[in-house]
């Protein structure tokens, strides 16, 4: 399976996009699972974002919205929150100044009274060719938005969870096998990895979970935003499934993490990734 070859400006728009990419509109089901809970989702506009939000929201949690200026996507995001009867809150914004950090933080316990659930998945990457091609702010900027931001919407946090809460990070595959051609995001993606190791031997005497999710090839706006065109083209070929996997395809482990089912699991790094191991 291929998409077509397609290049968008970053950060990227799902209307642009062909095919549309699947969030679980149409077909994820809730039960329950997350009733009454409060969730923080960086990158919620779009991608797995999105099917993160509606996947929660469907399972009873209400959603801030975390996004840099992408206000359509976050709209319908928001919508489809709200069409599953929970509380929708738009924060617009850059996660690589750490002050917008905290404001996210501080919207979330003025509209929720705490937070619950800290999903750290807004992402940036571009392509590069060799290491003289990458521009230093490039590198600085790739850092901060995937990377530090975590750390500092995890330290604003914490203070508002409460035993039973989750943190879970998007790390990627890369993380174990880098692209050589995406070097700054295979670093942040690693240290991601290595940041949820550490956050769920710190965080455990507060009984607060810490977990990443690895995905594989996924097809959200990031990617024509940040490929060529003819690698968009052939987009999740390289694995043994043989296509790029949907964001809807990823919503469940994120329910899992977050639930209380998952009330022994921290530490873990969750595969999701059409085949392709994580060591």
């Amino acid at each position: 399976m291929s998409q077509p070859e397609q290049q968008q400006n970053p950060p990227g728009r799902t209307g642009e996009m062909d095919p549309k990419p699947d969030h679980g509109e149409t077909s994820y089901r809730g039960s329950g699972r997350l009733d009454g809970k409060a969730a923080v989702i960086t990158g919620a506009d779009s991608g797995i974002g999105r099917a993160v939000a509606i996947a929660y929201a469907r399972e009873g949690a209400d959603v801030l919205i975390s996004y840099l200026n992408e206000d359509d996507d976050a709209r319908q995001t928001a919508q489809w929150v709200e069409k599953a009867g929970r509380k929708a809150v738009l924060m617009p914004g850059d996660i690589a100044d750490p002050a917008h950090c905290r404001a996210i933080i501080a919207k979330a316990v003025e509209e929720f009274g705490r937070v619950d659930i800290l999903v750290n998945n807004a992402a940036f990457q571009m392509t590069r060719e060799s290491v003289e091609e990458i521009p230093d702010e490039e590198w600085d900027r790739t850092l901060a938005i995937n990377l530090s931001a975590f750390f500092h919407l995890t330290k604003a946090a914490v203070p508002h969870m409460q035993p039973g809460a989750s943190i879970i990070g998007t790390t990627s595959v890369n993380s174990d096998t880098p692209v050589p051609t995406l070097l700054p995001y295979d670093v942040t993606k690693a240290g991601i990895a290595n940041m949820v190791g550490a956050l769920a031997q710190l965080l455990a005497e507060k009984g607060i979970r810490a977990n990443s999710v690895a995905p594989g090839p996924i097809w959200t706006p990031l990617i024509p935003s940040t490929m060529p065109g003819e690698q968009v083209k052939s987009f999740g070929s390289e694995v043994p499934m043989g296509r790029a996997g949907q964001p809807a395809e990823l919503a469940p482990v994120y329910v899992m993490l977050a639930s209380d089912e998952a009330s022994y699991v921290s530490g873990a790094r969750i595969a999701v990734t059409g085949g392709k191991p994580i060591l």
